[in-house]
Formats: C-alpha cells, structure tokens, sequence
C-alpha cells in the first residue's frame, strides 16, 4: 500500500506557505512559500493615487488564487510524491479577513465599476477602519440584552465581520447592495478550490456572532444598529460545518492547474492561529492555552467547560477541535512592535553591527536586552500599538512609554516593549483564571517562539508559568493539513478523528522556558504599574487615548 500525503496551506498577511506531510509518520516532505505581489495596501489603492485612511488595510483577492495554484502546483511538481497520493488539503487563514463577491463568488474590486472603491476590496484581519461601527454594535446588544454578545466577552471588535460589513453599508451603499456575499477570505480560498460555498464552526463562530443555538444575529437586533441592516443575513454563507469536515474535492479546473487529482479532499478553512491547536494534541490539550505568536498573538484555550468571560474574543462550541469549548483572547500587536522599533529607532551601530556579524538586528537587540536585568530601566509600556484586543478591545487605544529619561537607552526601551507585550498576556491569562477558566499547561508557535529565546524567557518570567515550544516549525501549516487528514477520513489515508490522530502523530517538545523565581518577583510589581496604566489610560481616561487618535487621523 502506497503512503499517503496530505498538504497544509497557511495563509499569512504578506505571503501564504504550504508544506506537504507524511501522514503516518508526520515528516514534512517539502515546503514552498509565495509572497503577495500587493503585499497590504495601508497607503494607496492599486493603481490609484487614492490615499486611504490611517486605519485601512487592503489586500487583492487575487493574490491569494495566485498564491494557492502556485503552491499546490510546485508541491505537485517538486516533491517527488504521486498525486495520487496527495489525498487531502487543509487551509487556514488571517481572520476577519474579508471581501465582497458577486453571484459567481467574484470579488466585486475585479469589477470596472468597483475598482476605485476601498470597500469592494479585501479588508485585511488589521483593517481597523470599522471602530465606530463595533461601537455601535457593541452599544445596541448592551442595550437591549442581546444574548449573543456573552459569547465574546459581552464586546466585539471592528476587526470583525458584523463591524467591516456595517462600515460598508454605511460608507459605500453601492458596494453593499451589489454584493450577493461577505466572505471570509479562507472561505473563498475553499470555493475557488472546490466550487463548494461553505464556511466553518471556527469562522462563523469567533468572527461572525454565529453560535449552534441561535445561528447569526436576529433581524429585529440588526434593524436596531441600522434600518436596513438586516439584510446582511442574506449577504453571508449558511452552510456552517464543523471543524475537520470535508467542504469538497478539488474541481477539475483546479486539478488541471496544479497537477493534483480531482475530487482531492479539501477541509473547511480555519482562523490561523486556531490551526495550530492540533500539533500539540499528543502532548495535552484540555485545560491547555497556546500562544502562536507572530506580528500578533493569538492566545487558543480548549477546555470541556463553558464559562462566559470578560475580555475573550469568543467561546465556540467545537470551534477548534470537536467535543470542546474553543476560547480566544488575543493582543493586536506583538512582533509588528518590535519591528516598528528597529525600523525606526534602532540605532547605526546596532545595523552595522548587524551586517558585520551576518545576523539580523532582532538578533543583536535580544543579546543587548539579555544583559539588563528587570526594572533597573525604570520604563513600563502598554502594548496598544496597534489597538487592544484583549481586555479593552478597543482598536482606538494606541502605545504608551513612561520613565524615560536622558539616560534612557535603546535596548532599554526595546526590552520595555517586549515586557509589555507579555504583560498584556498576564493581563489575558489572570482574567481568564479569575472567572474560572484553567489553565494547566501553555504551549507557543509561531514565528517568535522559535527566533527569540530572549522574548521566551521572559514571557516565561512574567507570567510565572513554563512555556512549551514543539519541534514542528511550520506549526499553523501543519496543522492544517492535520485538519485535512481528518476531513478526508481514514478510508482515504487519513484519519476518523482528532484522537486517533493525536496517537499517531506524536510531536517533540523543542524547548522549555522556565520562570526565574527572582525575576518573577521583581516583575510582579512592575505588572501592578501596568494594570494602574491599563486603568488610567485604557478606562477611567480612554477618552484622552480616544481624542488623540481622532486628531491623529484628521
């Protein structure tokens, strides 16, 4: 009997990576990367000198249909497997990373018609520009006790799908009354695959207000945040499947494109970070959160216990993996933090000496932090670069640096950032514990886990648990193809569950973090700063961080 082989597809902000999988021994066989050409469109519109507002983030659809043939045709191509035996694709993707189709499920910016309006194109899971409408969103369900908002938090955030709609509705009718969809980008990713318009338990659940009681909203709430609004009922897809099925086989079209077999098993798409969760199922997965940590951080928490918390971004019943309650929190920005420092306040000679030493300036930045010791720089930091997510969920909050002074150097503020990014998951962890949620075990993926020991450890410091990271690189990618091999079943040379799979596909710890007693008594009080911080400027005077941004923008 040949092996068989299943192929994950990981859909990031700039690029989308896939890897090809063993399905019995869990080898990565190959892996392939494409880059968007249009990258994020944060500035100007394609081919337009339309300057958009400070807090768009746009992308071309078509990117993406690029960036799935090209990858499944170089795996066809290049790894030396048989297409017959590629039984199964898996995909997950940034969310709520939204667009609106036509009748055909064509994007309408492909339109002539369309082309120069912001709204008919992809608005990217940072796509901030929708705040006003999750206010109002938020302010409607409180006011007349809507059920569905205890699902997240009793808030929401304008990175979502209800807020980016509504801002279209009321920003740009003509686009709204023309589309026949909004879908979720991995949503389309599926259909352009498959022919099949489908969406998933973890799609509708953490990002569109959908739960397996009441389904979306109700007309008569809709009505109240806009007359009109209801409509959107009609505008989003019906067909929510649980996580692991199968949404189709891959269409002849498509097929003939990239070298694979027809009628290949694709899976429904998933959240990105929530892709990750069954890599670590071998090693535990009740009670456990996981960090994938990137230019964001995703924190993904499955439990068998349903409890309705304050400052999550959802709890989806078999939203992650079937049989559990999926929880989310999350913070906005992590890595993009520590990138905007040393793209912009890193100095000459930490680029020079970067460049010497053939290592990047992340690089000579963590070995200059190493050498500090907590609180001797005097700074704290809020990590509201780019809004908060989890606890305030308000995108309109930005960063805060206090204590400087003329002595202040540049690893010192650098380390500040990086303890405030891991204060804000203390922050997340503490609150969740606090309303009876476990947490047993942390696991980390993603980019950060693995290329800073440094920012490791101290996470490890400051939240006073120890941190696991596994040996799978491509963890998001790998993951997905896990939930591909379930959705093909074991009939096909996959799997029939998430457990038969979990004792097959055993992974290996790649490292442990280990708090230091010392330094996590030191951080304690400097945690107690940051909360007053978060209070004054995140509560009690939002306002001031709220007037700013308005000036800001104009």
């Amino acid at each position: 009997m040949h092996k068989k082989y299943s192929i994950g597809i990981d859909f990031g902000t700039l690029s989308a990576r896939a890897i090809l999988i063993d399905n019995t021994s869990g080898e990565e066989i190959m892996s392939s990367i494409y880059g968007y050409q249009d990258a994020v469109m944060d500035r100007y519109l394609k081919n337009s000198d339309q300057r958009l507002p400070i807090d768009y983030a746009l992308q071309n659809p078509m990117d993406y249909r690029d960036a799935v043939v090209a990858l499944l045709k170089d795996i066809s191509t290049n790894s030396g497997v048989d297409a017959e035996d590629i039984i199964s694709i898996g995909l997950d993707f940034t969310a709520c990373t939204i667009l609106p189709v036509d009748k055909d499920m064509i994007p309408l910016c492909l339109d002539s018609k369309f082309a120069d309006d912001p709204h008919a194109w992809v608005k990217l899971w940072k796509h901030h520009g929708a705040q006003k409408e999750a206010d109002i969103i938020n302010a409607t369900a409180k006011q007349r006790g809507e059920d569905f908002l205890k699902y997240y938090g009793n808030t929401s955030s304008s990175e979502w799908m209800f807020a980016k709609v509504l801002e279209t509705y009321r920003q740009s009718p003509q686009v709204y009354d023309a589309a026949y969809r909004f879908v979720e980008a991995g949503d389309w990713v599926v259909w352009a695959l498959t022919g099949k318009e489908t969406t998933s338990t973890c799609m509708a659940g953490y990002k569109a207000f959908w739960n397996e009681k009441d389904g979306y909203p109700g007309k008569d709430y809709l009505e109240a945040v806009e007359p009109g609004f209801s409509s959107i009922l009609d505008k989003l897809t019906q067909k929510v499947m649980t996580v692991g099925e199968r949404a189709g086989g891959l269409t002849t079209e498509m097929a003939l494109a990239t070298g694979l077999k027809a009628d290949t098993s694709v899976a429904v798409s998933m959240i990105d970070a929530h892709a990750a969760m069954p890599v670590f199922n071998s090693l535990g997965l009740k009670n456990a959160l996981m960090m994938a940590m990137g230019t964001s951080i995703c924190h993904i928490l499955i439990s068998d216990t349903e409890v309705f918390a304050e400052g999550i971004s959802g709890v989806v019943k078999d939203g992650i993996i079937p049989g559990y309650y999926g929880y989310e929190a999350g913070q906005a920005a992590v890595g993009d933090i520590y990138s905007w420092f040393i793209d912009n306040l890193a100095s000459n000679e930490c680029y020079k000496e970067a460049s010497k030493r053939n290592i990047s300036p992340h690089t000579v930045m963590d070995e200059k932090v190493k050498k500090l010791k907590p609180g001797q720089n005097g700074l704290i930091a809020l990590d509201w670069w780019n809004g908060n997510r989890s606890m305030l969920n308000n995108s309109k909050l930005s960063g805060m640096l206090v204590g400087m002074t003329l002595g202040t150097t540049q690893e010192e503020i650098y380390r500040a950032i990086i303890e405030s990014t891991a204060f804000g998951t203390r922050n997340i962890i503490e609150a969740m514990e606090k309303q009876g949620i476990k947490i047993e075990n942390i696991y980390a993926c993603g980019g950060l886990s693995r290329k800073s020991q440094v920012v490791m450890q101290i996470f490890a410091d400051i939240i006073g648990k120890e941190i696991t990271t596994v040996s799978v690189e491509q963890t998001t990618a790998f993951g997905a193809a896990m939930y591909g091999m379930v959705a093909a079943g074991r009939e096909r040379g996959g799997y029939d569950s998430f457990e038969e799979m979990a004792e097959a596909l055993k992974v290996t710890k790649a490292a442990v973090f280990t708090p230091d007693a010392e330094n996590h008594r030191i951080y304690d009080k400097l945690f107690e700063y940051y909360l007053r911080l978060t209070e004054y400027f995140g509560v009690t005077n939002r306002d001031i961080m709220e007037d700013l941004k308005d000036i800001q923008d104009r």
